[in-house]
């Protein structure tokens, strides 16, 4: 018998076939060391966040994308609360736009539901122990999102900066395509990048960043 203490877990998910797979999954594992112990099911966010504080569970498996609210809402709000229970999300979902809001709001872990039995219970385990764990396709993603310039960091080209001075003068693309002799079409392939890279959406907006970071002026 170990004297390890049992890992108690709260499992969030919107479909009921799979907290019920999850729950037999743990239950069945109890004689593991440690052993764990499912203190209840939530299908939502809001409800993830209620039975956490009533339960105070060790971990919280959490889904992402719920009907009744979503995961990483829920992340955002137990962390807010200074909840003690570490969450590990475990999702079908493995794109830029569920991994990093995830993270970013607190999650120790992110797996995906087709990761092997054993690597969830090691998951489960490190999770429980403060220890960071990811899916080799989440690390991968999450390496890239750090090496990859967020828009509004990355730098202009000494023609971007060309093209920008002479929007902030009031100059139309005929007149920049002349003045710097290149087509019209170039022009405008130059004031997508720049859009891009200062995080505006029109070229007034492109000024106004630019005299705000101190790129123009």
């Amino acid at each position: 018998m170990t004297t390890e203490p049992l890992i108690t877990l709260l499992i969030v998910d919107d479909h009921p076939v799979v907290r019920d797979g999850l729950r037999g999954m743990f239950e069945s594992a109890s004689g593991a060391s440690p052993g764990f112990r499912v203190l209840g099911e939530a299908a939502s966010g809001p409800e993830a966040v209620a039975r956490a504080a009533e339960l105070d569970p060790d971990v919280i498996l959490m889904d992402l994308r719920m009907p009744g609210g979503s995961g990483v809402a829920a992340i955002r709000e137990l962390t807010r609360r200074g909840a003690r229970a570490k969450v590990l999300v475990l999702t079908t979902y493995d794109t830029d736009s569920d991994t990093l809001p995830a993270i970013e709001a607190g999650a120790t872990g992110y797996l995906l539901k087709d990761a092997p039995r054993d690597e969830l219970f090691t998951a489960v385990r490190a999770a429980a122990e403060g220890r960071t764990v990811l899916s080799p396709a989440v690390a991968s993603r999450l390496v890239r999102a750090v090496r990859t310039p967020a828009p509004g960091n990355e730098p202009l080209s000494a023609r971007e900066r060309e093209v920008l001075t002479l929007v902030a003068r009031g100059t139309s693309n005929r007149e920049i395509a002349r003045e710097l002799f290149i087509s019209e079409a170039t022009v405008k392939t130059h004031l997508t990048h720049l859009y891009t890279k200062l995080g505006a959406k029109d070229r007034a907006a492109a000024v106004a960043a630019a005299y705000d970071r101190g790129i123009l002026g």
